[in-house]
């Protein structure tokens, strides 16, 4: 159906509790991007909730092939969710008692980053808002718990900044909204340990990182270093790489990306037109009616 006509009940735990897990893979060129990666680790989020919904990993990607085939889409933002439903009459609202199911979407691609924020770069704030702890959110398991990220955006608005990036309660940099985030001292490109999300794209810069011979290092990262760092960067499904210029109002490399960030989006997007980590698109299905494996 129509992106425009999909609707879940006001009554499900998907929407009255947040009960979701999702994840976002991304089409370019009539190709997806690390598909297994994507519904490998939606698989693991769902495992982590106690979803099971009845498709298979097999028949969830045929499902996401046959919404960009009907969509007849060379680029998109593919979407995969697992909602909890409303409990059985009589029932209560135990997780126990509410079935899993899935919503699944194609739209045209979208991209976290302008135009404009690409050319000059992002413009970063460290909000007052902190992450949710690990302890009640798992970070790693796609969510929409996204309160903290909200007022994140809000106080990022109110400055005149494009984006947050949140500090978890030891003053350590997770996560921005939306994306992760890394930041770049004396050549090495530096990542957070804890508090963020395990990134498709975050996975391919380390794997880039390597190919180049640059160095890398996943550890804590204190918001002081952070904001005296040579170049910071975001990586996502929704953008790529996208390179920042100015964190908390301090203005790095003359307010424009910084060389080794540019390199590395630059580098990204040449790999992903060589068919890098690619699973073409089967549009035959949008007319054969085919929809499992």
């Amino acid at each position: 159906m129509p992106v425009t006509d999909a609707a879940i009940p006001v009554t499900d735990s998907g929407y009255r509790r947040s009960d979701v897990t999702y994840d976002v893979v991304g089409v370019w060129q009539g190709a997806f991007f690390r598909l297994d990666d994507h519904i490998n680790r939606f698989r693991t989020s769902m495992n982590s909730l106690r979803m099971t919904p009845p498709e298979s990993d097999a028949q969830i990607k045929a499902i996401l092939n046959r919404l960009v085939a009907m969509a007849c889409l060379r680029e998109a933002y593919v979407a995969m969710d697992c909602l909890r439903a409303a409990p059985p009459p009589g029932k209560t609202r135990h997780p126990s008692n509410c079935r899993s199911y899935l919503s699944c979407y194609a739209i045209p691609w979208v991209s976290v980053a302008t135009p404009e924020m690409f050319a000059r770069g992002l413009h970063l704030i460290i909000p007052k808002a902190r992450r949710i702890p690990t302890e009640s959110v798992d970070p790693t398991v796609k969510n929409f718990h996204w309160g903290d990220f909200t007022r994140g955006l809000i106080e990022a608005e109110d400055t005149g900044a494009d984006y947050p990036v949140l500090l978890d309660f030891d003053d350590n940099v997770t996560e921005g909204s939306g994306f992760n985030v890394f930041c770049i001292i004396d050549g090495k490109v530096i990542c957070p340990a804890r508090g963020a999300l395990e990134g498709v794209t975050r996975a391919s810069v380390l794997e880039m990182c390597a190919e180049l011979g640059i160095p890398t290092e996943v550890r804590d990262i204190h918001a002081d270093e952070f904001r005296d760092s040579d170049e910071i960067f975001a990586s996502t499904t929704a953008g790529g790489i996208m390179p920042a210029s100015r964190i908390d109002g301090r203005i790095m490399n003359n307010d424009r990306p910084g060389p080794i960030s540019a390199r590395l989006k630059d580098l990204f997007w040449a790999k992903r037109a060589e068919g890098w980590h690619a699973t073409s698109v089967d549009y035959s299905v949008a007319t054969t009616g085919d929809s499992a494996p």
